[in-house]
């Protein structure tokens, strides 16, 4: 048999499963941090429940997912994960999925692992939503996601600093509503709603336009041109009013990424 031959007698196992997301829908890859509870807890030397050099490496791996050839229009970080959300006319590799989630999760991984000086990976996945207003309940939800778990951090190292053990701490919150871990934080002088809106709220990095100075190199006199740079969002709105925000911005008709 030769190689034309073993070519497409066995390509067609490769690509049987190989799906694209149709024309029209919108695309949001998450990616999570995998094993970055034991990383961030027992392996880095992090300040808990939050530490502001992880943070800036999660803002660096957003930054560069931005940027690195998938037209992306809006990105969001929290915790460990960061969600991508790709322009709706998108179309790199054909919007094969697995080549948008296996490649975003290893640019991923290789940007974290530089950064942290060693290696760490991340996994992937796409949501594949029908609507503007969909995308506007998905980022939402991963808001209302980081609230909760900023909440429960906070608690459960508070317990910790007091001397209770890693299962003790958890057992004591487990099933507490949202008001009583605040209220076991105000019992020590802690206001959960005046900590860093990026602990409770994410960030969110998005494109801007912006007006620089030069010179045309034709004349030599000065001028200026429009160029589009990555704004990051360290204090987003919450609720309706982050609805607006994801609206207005997915309104935007001008060219966005590469």
């Amino acid at each position: 048999m030769n190689f034309d031959e073993l070519d497409s007698r066995l390509r067609a196992y490769e690509t049987a499963h190989d799906r694209c997301v149709p024309p029209g829908v919108h695309i949001v890859a998450r990616l999570d941090g995998r094993g970055f509870t034991r990383l961030t807890k027992e392996i880095l030397p992090l300040e808990a429940p939050f530490d502001v050099r992880f943070h800036a490496m999660m803002l660096e791996v957003t930054q560069h997912l931005m940027q690195c050839g998938f037209r992306a229009l809006y990105g969001y970080t929290q915790s460990d994960e960061i969600s991508i959300l790709l322009h709706p006319e998108a179309d790199a590799f054909g919007r094969k999925v697995r080549k948008i989630v296996s490649l975003l999760a290893g640019e991923a991984s290789g940007v974290a692992s530089l950064r942290l000086g060693r290696a760490v990976a991340f996994d992937g996945r796409l949501c594949e939503l029908p609507s503007r207003e969909i995308v506007v309940d998905y980022f939402r939800w991963r808001q209302e996601d980081a609230g909760r778990n900023a909440l429960s951090a906070q608690a459960y190292w508070l317990l910790r600093r007091d001397g209770l053990a890693p299962r003790e701490a958890s057992a004591s919150i487990e099933g507490s509503s949202s008001e009583e871990k605040q209220t076991l934080l105000a019992a020590r002088g802690i206001d959960f709603s005046a900590t860093p809106a990026w602990q409770r709220l994410g960030t969110g990095v998005r494109w801007q336009t912006v007006r620089v100075a030069g010179v045309d190199p034709r004349t030599g006199q000065s001028a200026s041109a429009e160029r589009k740079r990555l704004l990051i969002e360290e204090k987003l709105p919450r609720g309706e009013a982050y609805s607006a925000y994801l609206r207005e911005l997915q309104a935007c008709d001008a060219e966005i990424g590469e």
